[in-house]
């Protein structure tokens, strides 16, 4: 039965991918070194001090050297836009080089411009988990507030280079999470167990400040294209109807909700005072941040993988979630125990519409699992992922539910929408893409792509704008 559901006239249809995750290259045409080169293991594992043959990012899928012919499988897809990354390293490769690197620059002007060829859309993020090696090393990372002129210096080089050629631009990636993984989030070598609450939130300040440091900019140098926040979206539910679960989700969801609430609104909101005076905090805020962080996002987007469940006491704690929190008894999860929760994205979506009436984007949404390529029976080969259709179509129906409840959405990017090395165990066993690349964890593999059952399901969903979806 086809959906009586409907998405938008130009709703924007397409994939999202991050550079330190399948460009590869990591050492090429003058590209410097990022934290991810020293994370072999995600953020499950300690940093090492140099690049290892171990860490599968250094190759990734080599889309650096391949991005034709990606573009060209994103196009018979029929892709709107397409989500990537920029690698500050690659423009600048230290982070505070006084010139910028014109190999890095050309490579993003031939990939911008063999999407523009196909007629896909661009939307770039400016930081998407790869700080330059050097500014975690000197600096620590976001914990100083040097890097608040170093990124302006970043953004503005890429706002002149691709003025005109580029429709939407992200700040930081998934900003929020800051609280559970620094190092990646935001260059902190300091361990999270060492960290004080306040070099932590004076981090948070930074990257506030250089989020709306970068609007301004964006708004002045190429006002056509339009620039959002970032955050990873996980909705908390209490896991009882006992007012102190109840409160404990409040709580919860503010740790999110306070960057996009300062992105959105342009001020701290008031609950900010209390946590951070119980925290014993006191931000060192310099004279112009106030009037800087009044540089509100053109829209909101986010990323869903899972709904968590709080409570002030009990409850068993879902340690696949990205985020923790505690088990939800009603829902299913993922090979990595991620809960699934196609309802949580209506909720969200609804939650965030009602609190900013601002544009959303979803610009990550996608399942992570084990594939197995197998014949196709016609001599070529193929992955059955029945399994991420289910997925997806249940997540997107849910997308209609909310725009029927009067959600102004844009569009919708499905996370790794080509296999590429996993952000959070930098594995490529965990696969989300409807094109499954020929790598594997131990780095063998021909590096060949192949069309999954999943890549003519989402190719289907968008030549209808949806109306294929299954209630």
């Amino acid at each position: 039965m086809q959906s009586n559901l409907s998405f938008p006239k130009g709703f924007l249809w397409g994939g999202a991918a991050a550079a330190n995750q399948f460009e590869g290259a990591y050492n090429e045409d003058g590209k410097g070194l990022s934290i991810q080169d020293i994370m072999p293991h995600g953020v499950v594992g300690a940093p090492t001090v140099a690049p290892t043959l171990d860490n599968l990012k250094l190759v990734g899928i080599d889309f650096y050297h391949r991005y034709q012919e990606d573009i060209a499988l994103f196009a018979e897809m029929g892709f709107k836009i397409f989500r990537t990354s920029i690698a500050w390293s690659r423009i600048y490769p230290n982070g505070d080089d006084a010139e910028p690197n014109e190999a890095g620059l050309q490579f993003y002007d031939d990939m911008i411009d063999a999407l523009a060829k196909q007629g896909i859309q661009v939307m770039l993020t400016l930081s998407h988990y790869e700080t330059p090696l050097n500014l975690a090393q000197k600096y620590n990372g976001w914990t100083d507030r040097r890097l608040i002129a170093l990124f302006e210096r970043y953004v503005r080089t890429v706002f002149n280079r691709y003025k005109g050629k580029v429709q939407y631009y992200l700040t930081f990636n998934e900003i929020n999470s800051i609280f559970h993984f620094p190092l990646m989030s935001a260059g902190i070598l300091t361990p999270l167990a060492d960290l004080s609450k306040q070099d932590l939130y004076q981090a948070i300040h930074h990257e506030l400040v250089a989020s709306a440091l970068a609007v301004k900019l964006c708004h002045e140098i190429d006002p056509q294209a339009q620039i959002g926040n970032m955050i990873l979206g996980l909705p908390s539910y209490p896991l009882t109807s006992n007012p102190d679960d109840v409160i404990a989700a409040m709580l919860k969801d503010r740790e999110s909700l306070l960057f996009a609430d300062v992105q959105v609104r342009g001020h701290y909101p008031a609950y900010a005072a209390r946590f951070l005076r119980e925290e014993n905090v006191q931000l060192e805020i310099a004279p112009d941040d106030e009037a800087i962080l009044r540089n509100t996002v053109d829209f909101v987007s986010f990323s869903y993988y899972m709904s968590a469940c709080e409570s002030k006491s009990g409850g068993e704690e879902a340690v696949g979630n990205l985020l923790l929190g505690k088990k939800n008894p009603y829902l299913k999860a993922s090979e990595w125990g991620w809960q699934i929760d196609p309802q949580g994205l209506r909720y969200i979506l609804n939650y965030f519409y009602d609190r900013y009436q601002k544009p959303l984007f979803i610009v990550e949404n996608g399942l992570g699992a084990i594939d197995q390529l197998v014949d196709d029976g016609q001599g070529g080969k193929t992955v059955a992922d029945d399994y991420r259709i289910d997925y997806m179509n249940d997540h997107l129906v849910q997308v209609a539910e909310a725009i029927a409840d009067g959600v102004d959405l844009l569009g919708y990017t499905s996370w790794g929408c080509i296999d590429m090395v996993s952000a959070s165990t930098a594995e490529m066993k965990k696969r989300y893409g409807f094109i499954y690349v020929d790598r594997n964890n131990d780095g063998s593999g021909t590096l060949d792509r192949y069309k999954k059952k999943s890549f003519d399901w989402y190719k289907a969903v968008i030549a209808s704008n949806g109306q294929s979806l299954k209630d």
